[in-house]
């Protein structure tokens, strides 16, 4: 399709109907204006004929007013209130037909009129109000329709462009025919565009500044459209581009702040959505490039890979400097919440899945970290590096990056079931080769979170606390010295319901504090007291003993590991 000519951009810059255009039509040949003549510039976007003095429920912003004057009968209170309704309600102006109900207009409402900038026109001899009705309700229902027909043909042409590449700079030309106006692409994922290029490198950069400043530090303001105020009576007019629930750039105009913005929100609404589809067929694209990693993952998993050269040139990121990086390594396991019944079909489970990849590869990628995904079945295998810089704490910053990612991934995107992610993530290493150990340790994470509910929020291994040496014995060692410790409790409990392992459990954490024991476990105290005979009985006067005692401690912190 071929670009639109100057009239048609003309249009799709917006057509306004003010107070002055209304003043050029035919039927307005008899009219004067005896007041306001500062407002003409009101916009008009409605005709009403009013003839109540309660006229503020009956009127919406930019609406004109017809009446014959029937409320000028009024007294001069009711005549200033129904005048100052119009003003507060922000109408365009007021049409009064004289020699029907009226023959003059009262000084007072002549001055509030003028006072206010309100355009007050009166015809002086009876006029037809169907026919100014018909005249400008026909001329704006004629524009809008006009207006739809463009906006369809812009779509149509957005459209095809996207059909055809994959190019984001094809786009924001298209706009720029369509508007003549400076158009800006922010983006989270990419580099930054202006179209056309030949914008100064302040004005870029004051433009830059204002969308770190204002709109990615505010959730709010990345999910939402926007007009912000720019130096030399501009206005930046913005609308977000989302994929999946994420917004992963910014399209704008810079306007003059006299110009009407309404049209060209609705320009920015369509290129934004034409940008989300191409922006998502180019992650799909990539996510489609990218499954040879899971060859590289497997690889590394499996201990397979040596050089650290090698891990790095197929992960394609710079050639390895010693400790100039960072690897983290994870997994990202999806749990479906509410009953059975209410989980997706395999079809539209693989689906969520598949879209949960691209949402984190976006994020990745918008925290500029190189990674690697791989999938099997609800699990999610990921290896990410960043650059170490002389100013960041690194292992501590990419930790924080993680768990912003693993936050951000809850939130479901628009149409997807809700799921519950669990996420565990290996010590930060300086060489890929290591990134073995990670996912090992990435995994007693997720099996330690799932028992253990003081730790269920512990993304990463080094958050593991004591859990980290119970994990590394093993399971049948582990299993005969709880057996050894606590199974006389584990038996008597099951056989009595004495709640002694609990008992235990809480008297421990309380320092031996008796009076704290019975206040958290909400029993009295000559109940404690039964029981903690009871629990000498059967393990013994030593029990506090300081060895003894930190044997019975790790047994009831390794117990939920057996489960």
């Amino acid at each position: 399709m071929s670009p639109l000519n100057p009239r048609d951009v003309t249009v799709m810059g917006g057509f306004t109907l003010y107070v002055r255009d209304v003043l050029e039509r035919p039927v307005f040949q008899r009219a004067r204006l005896i007041a306001g003549a500062g407002g003409q510039g009101r916009r008009v976007e409605w005709v009403h004929i009013l003839e109540i003095a309660n006229v503020a429920p009956f009127v919406t912003k930019n609406d004109f007013i017809l009446t014959t004057g029937l409320w000028l009968r009024h007294s001069e209170q009711q005549r200033l209130s129904y005048m100052q309704q119009l003003i507060h309600q922000e109408a365009a102006g007021l049409c009064v037909e004289l020699g029907t109900s009226i023959e003059n207009i009262p000084g007072e409402i002549i001055e509030l009129a003028d006072a206010s900038d309100f355009p007050l026109i009166v015809f002086e001899q009876p006029v037809r109000f169907v026919e100014i009705t018909q005249d400008i309700h026909g001329l704006l229902i004629n524009q809008q329709h006009q207006l739809l027909k463009d906006l369809e043909a812009y779509s149509r042409r957005l459209q095809q462009i996207t059909l055809q590449s994959t190019d984001v700079n094809a786009i924001l030309h298209v706009l720029y025919e369509y508007t003549g106006q400076q158009v800006v692409y922010h983006s989270t994922v990419d580099t930054n565009k202006f179209v056309p290029r030949g914008i100064a490198a302040a004005a870029a950069d004051e433009i830059t500044a204002l969308y770190r400043r204002r709109v990615e530090e505010s959730e709010t303001a990345q999910q939402e459209a926007g007009a912000y105020t720019l130096p030399q009576d501009r206005v930046l007019l913005t609308h977000p581009v989302i994929c999946l629930g994420q917004t992963l750039a910014h399209v704008g105009l810079v306007l003059p702040s006299r110009q009407t913005q309404d049209r060209m929100t609705l320009l920015l609404d369509y290129t934004s959505k034409s940008l989300a589809s191409l922006l998502l067929r180019m992650l799909f694209l990539e996510e489609k490039m990218l499954r040879d990693q899971n060859q590289l993952i497997q690889d590394i998993l499996n201990h397979h890979i040596e050089e650290e050269e090698e891990a790095r040139t197929r992960m394609a990121i710079r050639p390895s400097k010693q400790g100039d990086a960072w690897f983290a390594a994870g997994m990202i396991e999806t749990e479906y919440t509410g009953d059975a019944e209410d989980e997706p079909d395999r079809d539209k489970a693989e689906s969520a899945q598949q879209d949960l990849l691209v949402r984190l590869r976006a994020l990745l990628k918008k925290h500029a970290l190189h990674n690697l995904l791989m999938q099997k079945g609800r699990r999610i295998y990921l290896l990410c590096a960043r650059d170490k810089t002389a100013k960041d704490d690194i292992p501590i910053t990419l930790q924080q990056i993680l768990r912003v990612i693993v936050e951000r991934l809850q939130v479901p995107a628009s149409g997807q079931p809700h799921v519950h992610l669990q996420a565990g993530f290996g010590l930060i290493r300086s060489r890929m080769t290591e990134m073995h150990k990670s996912f090992k340790e990435a995994e007693q994470v997720l099996e330690v979170s799932r028992s253990v509910a003081a730790v269920r929020e512990a993304l990463f291994y080094d958050r593991l606390r004591v859990y980290r040496l119970l994990k590394s014995i093993p399971a049948d060692t582990l299993e005969s010295f709880v057996h050894d410790q606590i199974g006389p409790l584990l038996a008597y409990d099951q056989e009595h319901h004495l709640h002694l392992l609990q008992t235990l459990d809480m008297y421990l954490k309380c320092m031996g504090s008796k009076n704290d024991t019975a206040k958290a476990l909400f029993i009295h105290r000559q109940t404690l007291y039964n029981r903690l005979d009871k629990l000498t009985e059967i393990l013994g006067e030593d029990y506090l003993e300081p060895d003894r005692r930190v044997c019975l401690e790790m047994a009831l912190l390794a117990r939920p590991l057996l489960s």
